[in-house]
């Protein structure tokens, strides 16, 4: 029982109230793994556990088998009627942020373009290229799919990257959208190990790329004592407050992100959001709306190349991973549902996220700005937007079009600058 299932990590309560019902019920292996893994997200979601919720069965009494079901089938019950609750934020217990890891140095092989690793036939997809300049991320979100494939709390520099990257080949005749963000936060690093430093003079040297950074954070300092050049897009992972404080643990504010978009922004940088992922819980209309208005606020939108939606999209490797960490989180509270061979919320909920979030924006944000769907399928699309992309290609040449316009605006805007300046 130890060795395959989470027994080994739950509370002392829970772990003797599971040894006394598997003697009295004679629980299968199965039986037992169910029941560790209900007892873990009780535990995780603030909930009372196992020894609140089994009865107290007088030692040596062997339970008949009707009643063993009908026991297992209402902790069953109990433990899908909260999980398809909307989620309540804040919690009661709030997990500390974690502890920044330390960096160490491992030499890597060839350096190459990947594939977003999550990319698929059977959902919309930009097919964005990736760039591993960092392995694994610092911040400590509940819901990372990261950490189900990461070594541990260490996260890994290539000494050998600026040169690696200096000498990656590319097709100068093809356009190519390139993104920092999937193996680590762009940002949070800042130039540690120079690694900031060598991705500027990759796009400096290979203007057909749009390299675009994504964060959680408002560490943007080394950026602004430099000229950037207009073929980077910067953009930030936002989410409400209670989001963020609650499930994306020792990430920057939202405050903080703002203003960090802000400042680059106003340097002239061509920005982006994506509200990836987006979670269903009591007051997310009017949370997620207060978001909205700020970004219309404080943004203007000839300046913002993109806003992207998402939502909790899980393989079973990162639930076991989660539910093994055993933080303070209720991220796994929630009804799943198949989604492209993933588990996901039920379309329904998707389509409500969606649509409340692409309605908010105005008129002017809907003309200026690209907004898409990420790792959704194609048919929620048309209900949200409006329409929708034949093919991934289809989808793909648009999103490269509506950005490399954007960029086109931005360094037209800093050969205006400059002609002011020299005047």
């Amino acid at each position: 029982m130890s060795r395959q299932t989470l027994y080994p990590r739950l509370s002392v309560a829970d772990q003797r109230a599971l040894e006394r019902i598997a003697h009295h019920l004679r629980l299968t292996l199965q039986e037992l793994r169910q029941l560790a893994e209900i007892a873990r997200d009780l535990e995780m979601w603030g909930e009372p556990g196992l020894a609140a919720l089994l009865p107290q069965t007088p030692a040596g009494l062997t339970v008949p088998r009707e009643e063993k079901q009908h026991l297992l089938r209402e902790l069953s019950g109990h433990w899908e009627a909260l999980r398809d609750e909307p989620n309540r934020y804040p919690m009661e217990t709030r997990q500390p942020p974690p502890e920044r890891p330390g960096i160490t140095l491992r030499e890597k092989g060839r350096l190459g373009l990947g594939h977003c690793p999550v990319a698929s036939p059977r959902t919309r997809c930009c097919n964005l290229l990736t760039l591993d300049a960092v392995d694994n991320c610092g911040y400590g979100c509940s819901y990372c799919s990261i950490q189900a494939f990461s070594d541990g709390h260490k996260v890994f520099f290539d000494p050998g990257f600026s040169d690696k990257l200096s000498r990656l080949e590319l097709d100068p005749n093809r356009l190519y959208h390139i993104g920092t963000g999937q193996s680590s936060d762009s940002l949070m690093w800042g130039n540690s190990r120079g690694v900031l430093d060598a991705q500027l003079e990759f796009a400096r040297k290979h203007p057909n790329v749009i390299l675009e950074f994504k964060t959680k954070s408002a560490n943007v300092a080394h950026l602004l004592k430099q000229p950037l050049p207009p073929n980077i897009l910067f953009t930030w992972s936002l989410n409400t407050p209670a989001v963020i404080a609650d499930e994306e643990h020792g990430s920057a504010p939202l405050a903080k992100r703002l203003e960090a978009a802000e400042r680059m922004a106003a340097s002239g940088a061509v920005i982006g959001f994506h509200f990836h992922p987006m979670i269903h819980y009591r007051n997310w209309r009017e949370e997620y709306a207060q978001v909205f208005e700020q970004l219309q606020s404080r943004f203007d939108p000839r300046q913002v190349a993109m806003v992207s939606f998402g939502t909790l999209t899980f393989i079973k490797p990162v639930i076991r991973r989660i539910r093994q960490m055993g933080i303070a989180s209720q991220i796994l509270k929630m009804p799943m549902e198949d989604a492209e061979g993933k588990l996901s919320y039920p379309t329904p909920i998707k389509q409500a996220l969606f649509s409340h979030a692409y309605g908010s924006f105005s008129s002017a944000w809907k003309r200026e700005v690209f907004f898409y769907l990420c790792m959704e399928n194609h048919n929620l699309w048309r209900p949200v937007f409006g329409l929708e992309y034949e093919s991934n290609e289809a989808f793909e040449q648009a999103m490269k079009r509506h950005y490399t316009n954007k960029i086109e605006q931005a360094r037209r805007g800093a050969g205006t600058d400059r002609t002011k300046r020299a005047q």
